[in-house]
């Protein structure tokens, strides 16, 4: 199982994605030439647009409109990054320097927004009104994940059902849109509309599960970020919670002190606990779970090889190192 299989299934639509995603990012500004084509130069797995190109695939045929909506997926998903990224203060993603690293926080936020704005002028092009509805509260609930991340950010005392609201808002919304959107231009049933729009809600949040886990455990080369990134901005994820829950009263309290005070001081002290209490393995079945719910919902759907790389992918999203 890789991303071999999956990519080679829709690598000529893929081509023409990308390509719609150059044009649409293209501007007499040359300082947003410059911003885009470093943050689509560098890297990343493309999956949310890829999800909206497997979900067509599996469902019907993949059309023009279909290469338009999964470079909106993307373009939604590049500028909330311009934005997450000034917010954390981050330096490091995919293993390069951030654009505002480079650029400043200024060109990084403006970029940001005509990316998004662009997005806008693209989903009208396609000129269905379930596509906008679908998009325009994808943007609005992944705004909304945003805000909520940050009212819980130094918060020892959040309860997993909040975290995973965040989850829920912030990533794996997008991933439900990207899905729904390929059933929708497909004129899929709302049954199987429905199917998709879960396998993408609950790939997401296996994803987001995943990338908790590799913040505390992973190589940084791989990921393309530090090693405790979120625990040193002070966001308490799944891992935390958990072992706090089942540490000793002094891990307990060395979590705590990490995740109020933020900063790395206490980063080997917090992965010994999140080893020895079983932590990173807890939500690793929870992402399991997730995912092999998200492949129940599309079980019924007809055989091919665009069906069986969205049951790949879902295997991927919880063993990968990446």
């Amino acid at each position: 199982m890789s991303l071999a299989f999956i990519q080679s299934c829709i690598a000529e639509d893929m081509q023409k994605v990308d390509a719609v995603i150059r044009q649409s990012l293209h501007s007499d500004v040359v300082l947003i030439n410059q911003v885009a084509d470093y943050i689509v130069n560098s890297g990343g797995k493309r999956l949310r647009p890829a999800l909206v190109l497997l979900s067509a695939g599996t469902l019907g045929q993949i059309a023009p409109h279909h290469h338009q909506l999964a470079a909106v997926i993307e373009l939604i998903h590049t500028s909330t990054l311009l934005h997450d990224d000034v917010v954390d203060e981050s330096a490091m993603r995919r293993g390069k320097a951030t654009a505002n690293t480079l650029f400043g926080n200024a060109a990084s936020v403006l970029v940001g927004d005509f990316v998004y704005s662009r997005t806008f002028q693209m989903m009208v092009g396609v000129k269905n009104m379930r596509v906008m509805e679908v998009l325009s509260d994808a943007t609005n609930t992944i705004a909304e994940g945003e805000v909520l991340q940050l009212l819980n950010v130094n918060d020892a005392d959040i309860t997993d059902d909040a975290y995973l609201k965040v989850i829920h808002f912030k990533t794996a919304k997008l991933f439900e849109a990207a899905t729904r959107l390929g059933a929708i231009i497909c004129q899929a049933s709302p049954e199987d509309e429905a199917a998709m729009a879960e396998y993408g809600m609950r790939l997401g949040t296996a994803f987001q599960l995943i990338d908790d886990v590799l913040d505390l455990s992973g190589n940084s080369d791989e990921i393309g970020k530090n090693l405790g990134d979120d625990l040193a901005e002070g966001k308490p994820t799944l891992p935390l919670l958990y072992a706090m829950r089942h540490g000793s009263a002094t891990q307990h309290q060395v979590i705590r002190n990490a995740i109020e005070g933020g900063g790395l001081e206490e980063l080997p002290a917090v992965i010994a606990a999140v080893n020895s209490t079983g932590a990173l393995e807890h939500v690793r079945e929870l992402a399991r779970k997730e995912s092999q719910l998200g492949c129940d919902a599309i079980a019924h759907l007809p055989d091919s090889n665009y069906h069986q790389a969205l049951l790949q992918l879902a295997e991927f999203a919880v063993n990968r190192s990446f």
